[in-house]
């Protein structure tokens, strides 16, 4: 069977959401300096659009995280690759992401950081997949909710690929 790629969220759609998120953690951090937190690799894409639309001092570092192994769905373990440089103790964090699905990553991230101390600490998600939750996590900002779609583009991928793509879709046969 042939699989045809269907668009979920254009690239027009993505750019009005990221300006909303934007403003809405502006007002919110207004006056305080914000330490973004990418996930990587999955978030660079959506973060670097996310900085660029957030008027407060900030400062940005990221984690490499794996808990997929070019697999499509999680693996529930949840490995530190590359850790933070940047010292977050009574600073107010925003950790981004791409994608929340079954939650245990950004749970246990948001875990990690805390025992760093920080004044702060919320999360932000592109996409999340509620359906698929298997910890009591929800984001703080979040781009959109969807169904039990495998998405690719803006910044998620299926095994080293589509992360260049400007919207996000999924296939379907």
């Amino acid at each position: 069977m042939n699989k045809r790629e269907v668009i979920r969220f254009t690239r027009e759609e993505i750019s009005n959401r990221v300006k909303e998120l934007g403003k809405q953690i502006s007002k919110d951090y207004s006056g305080k300096e914000l330490v973004a937190i990418g996930l990587l690799r999955g978030s660079f894409v959506f973060l670097a659009d996310l900085v660029r639309e957030i008027d407060s001092p900030i400062v940005v570092d990221f984690i490499t995280t794996s808990s997929y192994e070019d697999a499509e769905i999680s693996t529930g373990k949840v490995n530190i690759i590359s850790d933070l440089r940047e010292n977050v103790e009574g600073k107010d964090v925003l950790i981004v992401d791409d994608i929340m699905d079954s939650g245990n990553t950004l749970k246990n991230i948001k875990e990690y950081i805390q025992s760093k101390n920080p004044r702060s600490i919320k999360t932000c998600v592109m996409l999340d997949k509620p359906s698929r939750r298997q910890v009591d996590i929800t984001p703080d900002y979040l781009g959109y909710e969807i169904e039990d779609w495998f998405i690719v583009g803006y910044g998620l991928n299926y095994g080293s690929k589509h992360r260049n793509i400007p919207y996000i879709f999924s296939y379907e046969d």
